[in-house]
């Protein structure tokens, strides 16, 4: 069973949508660690590193995702989990903004995949799917 990080990132209590994740991943047979909200990027990292995690999803509704995330993956990669893959979804920057510029931008932060809001985490499946390859 493939083990799935996931939490909701910086100064965020968006509680509700963290659960839904959870409970569809779980439904859907991965095994989820759930770092909770008010989550730091070590957080994330530690739960990864004790769970011999197989992914790190990452979510943020209050638009501060871009500041809350930089420097991640590196911080993943000196921790040992170079090639994990990395998801963000959510409202992850404030106001509008093209999202092709906004996945742009995580892309080069080292998040294999970016979701613009309101993408459900049902539609996300098949690209967890994909890169655990399953």
């Amino acid at each position: 069973m493939k083990t799935i990080v996931i939490g909701v990132i910086g100064a965020d209590v968006h509680a509700v949508g963290n659960r839904i994740i959870q409970y569809v991943l779980t439904e859907s047979g991965y095994n989820v660690v759930n770092v909770g909200v008010l989550s730091s990027q070590e957080d994330f990292i530690n739960a990864a590193i004790e769970s011999n995690a197989d992914m790190i999803l990452v979510s943020s509704l209050y638009g501060q995702g871009e500041i809350d995330c930089r420097g991640f993956r590196d911080k993943c990669d000196e921790a040992g989990l170079k090639d994990i893959p990395l998801y963000i979804g959510g409202n992850i920057v404030v106001g509008k903004q093209n999202f092709e510029d906004v996945e742009k931008r995580f892309k080069a932060m080292g998040f294999n995949r970016v979701y613009a809001p309101g993408v459900p985490i049902d539609d996300v499946l098949p690209d967890i799917k994909k890169d655990l390859g399953e």
